[in-house]
C-alpha cells in the first residue's frame, strides 16, 4: 500500500505535465524497458531477462482482469471494471524500478504519466494494487534463477602459459532458469562438424572471402548487412514487434500477448545458445583462420594476418546467438501473424545511414544469418543451426504458453 500512496502521489503533481496517451499501454511500456536496458549497458541477455520478467508481469495482470489466455504464473480475483492501464503501467514499473534503480526518476514519470491518463480513481486504484502484487510474484518467481551467478569461468591453459586474461561473456548463462523451455539444454544441437569434413572446408573459405575486414568479397550492401547487424540485444526485435501490432491495431490483451511470448522465447534464447556455446567450445573464424595449419584439412589455408569485419564477440562460436534470438522472435511471430507482414524498417547504431526493411520474417531471419558471415564472426552452418534451435524454441514458447481458453 505505500508503493500506491506514493505512485498516485507522483501521478498527482505531473498531471499537468502528462504527455497524450496511446492506445496502446503494453507498446509504451515496451519502449520505455527497452530504453532503460539499453541506456544502462551491459551484459545484453540479462537485460533481455528483465524485459520478459516485465511483459510476462503485465500480460498476467490484463488476463486476470480479462480471462482469455491461461496464464503465465498469475490468476488474481479481480473485478473487470479494474483499469488495465493502470495495472499494467504499475505492474511494469514495480518491476522496472527494481530492476533499474538507478532510473527510478524517469520510470516514475513514465508511470505518472500512464496514471494521469485514468480517470476513474477506483479502477485506477484497483489497477495498480492488482499490478505491483502481480509484479511482485513474479520478482519472486525470478529472485533465484540463476541470473546473479558469480562467473566462475576457468580459462584453459598449461601451467606458466600466458593467455588474454578478458573473461569471455555469459559462460554461466546456459543455467538460468528458463521462462519456457524446461532447461537450458531442451534443445542443444549435435556437436559440430569434424574439421577434415567438406563442409568445413566450404564454411571455412566462405567467411575467410567474405568476411574479412580488407580485401573481402562483399558488396558494399552486404558491408553495410555486416556492420548493420553488429548490432544485438533488445532493439534488434522490439521495434519489428512494435510495428506489426501498430499495423494490426489489436486489442490490449492481444498485445500483451504477443510480447509476452517474444520475450520469454528470446529470454530463452540466450539460455540456450549459451549451454550449446560453452557446451562445444568451438572456435571462432579469427582463431580458425590464423591458425589454419592445425586443424589436418589441406583445403584450408592459414591467413596469419586475417581480421573479421566487425569485432569478434567474446563467447565460443557454435551456434549462432544472433540468429537463435532473431529466429526465435520471427517463429512467434509467424505462427500469429504468417511470415508476410507489413513491411518493417529498423535502423542501427553500428551503422549510421543505413535503412533495412522487411515484408516477410523468413528474409529478417536470413539477412542475420547472411550478416554474420559478411561480419567475419561466424561459420554458415553454426548460423543455420542457431536459427533452427531458434525455430524450436519459438515454436514451444507458441505451443505450451499464454494458450486462448476453450
Amino acid at each position: 500500500m505505500k508503493n500506491l500512496t506514493r505512485v498516485i502521489f507522483v501521478a498527482s503533481l505531473l498531471v499537468g505535465l502528462a504527455r497524450p496517451a496511446t492506445a496502446d499501454v503494453i507498446t509504451d511500456w515496451n519502449e520505455t524497458a527497452v530504453s532503460t536496458a539499453s541506456a544502462a549497458g551491459g551484459f545484453g541477455p540479462f537485460h533481455i531477462r528483465n524485459i520478459a520478467m516485465v511483459h510476462v508481469a503485465m500480460f498476467d495482470a490484463l488476463n486476470s482482469i480479462e480471462r482469455r489466455y491461461t496464464p503465465y504464473r498469475v490468476q488474481l480475483q479481480i473485478t473487470d471494471t479494474t483499469s488495465r492501464e493502470a495495472a499494467a503501467a504499475a505492474a511494469a514499473h514495480y518491476l522496472l524500478v527494481r530492476l533499474y534503480p538507478d532510473k527510478a526518476k524517469d520510470i516514475d514519470t513514465a508511470l505518472a504519466t500512464a496514471l494521469a491518463a485514468v480517470t476513474d480513481a477506483n479502477a485506477k486504484t484497483q489497477g495498480v494494487q492488482l499490478g505491483e502484487q502481480v509484479a511482485a510474484a513474479i520478482l519472486a518467481d525470478r529472485i533465484a534463477d540463476g541470473a546473479n551467478a558469480p562467473d566462475t569461468y576457468r580459462p584453459h591453459t598449461t601451467t606458466g602459459t600466458y593467455v588474454p586474461t578478458v573473461l569471455p561473456a555469459g559462460s554461466s548463462w546456459g543455467a538460468v532458469k528458463p521462462f519456457a523451455l524446461k532447461s537450458g539444454n531442451q534443445f542443444r544441437p549435435a556437436a559440430p562438424y569434424t574439421l577434415k569434413s567438406a563442409q568445413w572446408e566450404k564454411d571455412y573459405n566462405e567467411v575467410k572471402q567474405m568476411g574479412a575486414k580488407t580485401g573481402s568479397g562483399r558488396s558494399t550492401e552486404q558491408s553495410d548487412i555486416a556492420r548493420f547487424w553488429e548490432f544485438t540485444g533488445v532493439e534488434t526485435y522490439n521495434p519489428v514487434v512494435r510495428q506489426i501490432l501498430a499495423a494490426k491495431n489489436l486489442g490490449v490483451i492481444e498485445n500483451a500477448r504477443v510480447f509476452a511470448l517474444v520475450a520469454v522465447a528470446t529470454a530463452d534464447a540466450y539460455i540456450a545458445i549459451f549451454d550449446a556455446k560453452y557446451t562445444y567450445n568451438f572456435w571462432r573464424p579469427i582463431t580458425a583462420i590464423r591458425n589454419g595449419d592445425m586443424d589436418g584439412n589441406d583445403a584450408t589455408e592459414r591467413a596469419p594476418a586475417w581480421q573479421p569485419t566487425i569485432p569478434t564477440p567474446l563467447h565460443p562460436e557454435y551456434p549462432c546467438a544472433h540468429c537463435i534470438v532473431q529466429a526465435s522472435a520471427a517463429t512467434v511471430l509467424s505462427a500469429i501473424f504468417g511470415d508476410a507482414i507489413p513491411t518493417v524498417k529498423m535502423t542501427s547504431p553500428t551503422a549510421p545511414g543505413v535503412t533495412r526493411s522487411f515484408s516477410r520474417l523468413s528474409d529478417y531471419v536470413a539477412e542475420v544469418i547472411n550478416a554474420r558471415i559478411y561480419g567475419g564472426v561466424h561459420f554458415r552452418t553454426s548460423n543455420e543451426v542457431g536459427a533452427e534451435m531458434g525455430r524450436k524454441n519459438g515454436e514451444h514458447a507458441v505451443q505450451n504458453y499464454f494458450e486462448p481458453l476453450r
